[in-house]
């Protein structure tokens, strides 16, 4: 007797053992009608593995495309869907361009940028004071995230030299409220009940 590991490795070890020996015996089958035959009672046999995938789009095509797999390939029939190719499989993804945002100072983010974009273009009045009161209060937040003093003027004229020198705020006028960063706190264990009385 064999133990498992001694076997040879399952392609899809969710089907197991058996369906990948019956599979194997299809394969062998020298009659092309009896090979066709012995294909669609597996897919019948693997279907029933799988009951509640049932509803799922395209389930009877993914069992044949499993099933050329299971075969690695070899089970020469007559596919009722186009199955997947060898190729497609050990096929490399395409690399993922990712975006990398030109940013004047990292630690505003771009989002914040494209604010400031936003404020620009607003028409003067209420709503635009009340957004650029928002506004600085979140930059002082980015800032005070990176450094441990927050310089209000500074902030400020960093808004100036963003904006494109649009929008200038006296600091004098603009008091930015203070924000002071929460540290993280570690993760408390759950008491253990060891060493209680049951009652």
């Amino acid at each position: 007797m064999k133990y498992n590991t001694q076997l040879t490795k399952l392609i899809l070890p969710e089907y197991g053992r058996n369906i990948h020996n019956m599979v194997n015996y299809c394969v062998k089958l020298e009659d092309k009608e009896e090979r066709t035959q012995c294909a669609n009672s597996l897919i019948d046999i693997m279907g029933n593995m799988f009951p509640h995938l049932r509803n799922v789009n395209d389930f009877k095509h993914i069992l044949w495309d499993h099933l050329a797999i299971m075969s690695d390939f070899q089970l020469d029939i007559d596919y009722p869907y186009e199955i997947i190719k060898k190729e497609e499989l050990i096929a490399h993804p395409q690399k993922i361009e990712y975006s990398r945002p030109t940013m004047k100072y990292r630690h505003y983010g771009k989002t914040l940028e494209r604010m400031i974009d936003v404020a620009v273009d607003m028409p003067e009045g209420e709503e635009k004071e009340q957004f650029l009161h928002l506004l600085i209060s979140q930059m002082k937040k980015s800032y005070t995230q990176w450094n441990r003093e927050a310089d209000d003027a500074a902030i400020l004229e960093d808004l100036y030299e963003l904006s494109g020198g649009k929008i200038k705020l006296d600091p004098r006028e603009y008091e930015i409220p203070d924000f002071k960063p929460q540290p993280s706190t570690p993760r408390q264990r759950p008491k253990s009940n060891r060493g209680q009385r049951r009652r």
